[in-house]
């Protein structure tokens, strides 16, 4: 499914673009006085914070890198995986990635074993519905027409590989609604085929980050 980047932090930059003007502006001090400027250099890179590298590198916790705003997101998707765990019928479910999102290439080799799609995105019975909700709805705001079109072209994607009753998505109050199958309760495609399981697969790159397990 989706594949992981390794990404700098937005932290990390933001330091890194700070303490190199400030550190040229106090070699410029230096020219003057000796005893001047190096009080006036010293006083100036003190007040630079470390880089949250620097401070790792002497073995110093910091913060988490993970963005303020995913904090939620990421802990209704562990109570969400936790129930799958506990309730849901599905020890092996795996954590979610530290942006949020669940692991879907990981989630869905699960779910492509013999008999364990049934439940795989709510839990058997649908016991686990309400944590998968919760967490949908702490799911940080994304572009929903650029949500829209990726899931259709994903949904156009399915049809053209043979799973012709693959329905697209709709835009309900603004914001998209998955497509899939017409009707999840009384199923109509056979997620456990293989033409199924090798469409999936030619048409996971239509999918956006996060949207890889909405349909």
């Amino acid at each position: 499914m989706n594949r992981p980047h390794a990404r700098v932090s937005a932290a990390s930059r933001m330091t890194v673009l700070v303490a190199v003007p400030v550190l040229a502006l106090c070699g410029a001090c230096g020219s003057g006085d000796d005893s001047a400027g190096s009080v006036k250099k010293d006083d100036a890179i003190a007040d630079v914070p470390e880089a949250p590298a620097a401070s790792a590198a002497k073995g110093e916790s910091g913060p988490s890198t993970r963005p303020a705003g995913r904090s939620a997101f990421y802990d209704a998707q562990m109570k969400y995986v936790q129930c799958m765990r506990v309730k849901g019928g599905y020890q092996d479910f795996p954590d979610p990635k530290l942006s949020g999102y669940l692991d879907w290439a990981k989630v869905n080799e699960i779910g492509s074993r013999p008999g364990r799609n049934e439940g795989i995105k709510g839990g058997k019975n649908g016991t686990c519905v309400a944590e998968l909700r919760d967490a949908m709805n702490a799911e940080p705001k994304r572009d929903q027409q650029k949500a829209y079109e990726s899931m259709l072209a994903h949904a156009q994607c399915m049809r053209d590989h043979g799973v012709s009753k693959f329905a697209n998505p709709t835009m309900s109050g603004g914001n998209a609604q998955p497509g899939g199958d017409p009707d999840p309760v009384s199923r109509s495609i056979d997620t456990e085929s293989p033409s199924y399981k090798q469409a999936r697969k030619a048409c996971e790159p239509k999918l956006l980050d996060g949207l890889d397990g909405m349909q």
